[in-house]
């Protein structure tokens, strides 16, 4: 029976967030509402989800990225971007590899939310389509994650696991060499790929 809750809970809440008529937090906490009062957890335990240092790391992170655009650092970095000039091909190359190396650092979600007004505006001054530049700014951003282990959720996440299981976490690059890799073929692939499709 607690399975069918939770399944059900779980179907309820991304059709919710499908439709995106209601906030996505609203969503969320009616869904641990709902599995707390079903007893499908104990209540003490419904918002213990909130420590888990992934969940704080995300937050830090979009804390110091809204400072960033109030700072008017979004600005400079702009300025700098368009000597990449108006080539897609060389837009998309210079802004994934800042998204990347930066989502390796600050988590991809803070490099994703800091790079987007940057590409926005680069994009509309340059007079290309704002869509054939986010879509791979966001595949940098979850490629680059993957080069250290502060990069995404899921490898602070697993690092966890591993230190209940063995005793021992991974170290900060150790997820280096296979992140570095699909980064750099990503990029060069996306790139050329949109060149071809704007260029056609």
């Amino acid at each position: 029976m607690d399975q069918l809750i939770v399944f059900a809970t779980l179907i309820l809440a991304l059709a919710a967030f499908i439709w995106g008529r209601i906030r996505y937090d609203f969503v969320a906490l009616c869904a641990v509402f709902v599995i707390t009062i079903t007893g499908v957890i104990p209540p003490e335990d419904a918002f213990i989800g909130f420590s888990n240092p992934a969940v704080i790391t995300v937050v830090a992170v979009m804390i110091i990225s809204q400072g960033m655009l109030s700072s008017g650092m979004i600005d400079v970095l702009a300025r700098q971007l368009k000597k990449l000039g108006e080539s897609i091909f060389w837009q998309i190359l210079g802004l994934c590899t800042i998204t990347a190396i930066a989502s390796a650092f600050i988590n991809n979600v803070g490099a994703l939310a800091i790079m987007m007004p940057v590409a926005i505006k680069l994009a509309r001054k340059s007079g290309n389509p704002p869509s054939a530049i986010l879509m791979p700014l966001a595949f940098s951003s979850l490629m680059g994650g993957m080069i250290s282990l502060i990069g995404t959720p899921p490898n602070i996440i697993i690092s966890s696991m591993r230190i209940e299981q063995s005793g021992s976490s991974f170290r900060i690059f150790d997820f280096a060499p296979v992140g570095i890799v699909v980064s750099f073929v990503g990029i060069i692939f996306m790139a050329a790929m949109d060149l071809k499709v704007l260029s056609s």
